[in-house]
């Protein structure tokens, strides 16, 4: 038995299929040989879109958490080929409508400009999955908010300084007081 028919068995005594199943099986998938086909600029072009999205207030943004490092790992390993496409070209039309709106590219523009910008394309990524068929892909800034809002709350930063962090093992108490307006727990 192999890995692949061991997650299968596994998830048919879970009850049907497991949430996320294709993200364990791509793991039985070899190496296609596109690792590294970010640069570094591309990373930091990333941690730029990312930190837009969340950006530093009384806690650490997404660049401080490495969220554009993330992306790429996560394209590179849990994409198929065709979301990773999407993805790289959404790179480049992204760039290209902020120097169609702004005569300059995303790197260049300052913070509000950036903000602009991405509320725009949020607004064109909406429409379009409102309207997508099922079949068609999905827009590629959605990917981007999603991969950045994933990496953000996953990483060390978002759970212990933009969450409210109880640390574990510790004893269980039932009953931590909630208040309107406190973060959420981690």
């Amino acid at each position: 038995m192999d890995r692949r028919e061991a997650v299968q068995y596994i998830s048919l005594l879970l009850g049907g299929t497991v949430v996320g199943g294709n993200a364990f099986l791509t793991g039985c998938k070899s190496n296609t040989g596109k690792e590294g086909t970010f640069s570094e600029d591309d990373i930091a072009y990333l941690n730029e879109i990312a930190n837009t999205i969340l950006p530093d207030t009384s806690t650490p943004g997404a660049k401080a958490a490495k969220v554009g490092e993330f992306m790429t790992v996560m394209i590179n390993d849990s994409y198929e080929e065709k979301d990773q496409k999407i993805f790289h070209d959404g790179m480049d039309k992204l760039n290209e409508f902020s120097k169609k709106t702004y005569d300059n590219s995303f790197m260049k523009l300052n913070g509000q400009q950036r903000h602009d910008l991405l509320v725009q394309l949020d607004r064109e990524q909406k429409d379009y999955m409102k309207n997508k068929k099922k079949e068609e892909p999905s827009h590629y800034f959605r990917m981007m908010k999603e991969l950045t809002l994933l990496g953000y709350f996953t990483s060390e930063i978002g759970c212990t300084k933009a969450r409210r962090y109880v640390e574990t093992p510790g004893k269980y108490d039932p009953c931590i007081p909630y208040n309107k307006g406190d973060k959420a727990f981690a």
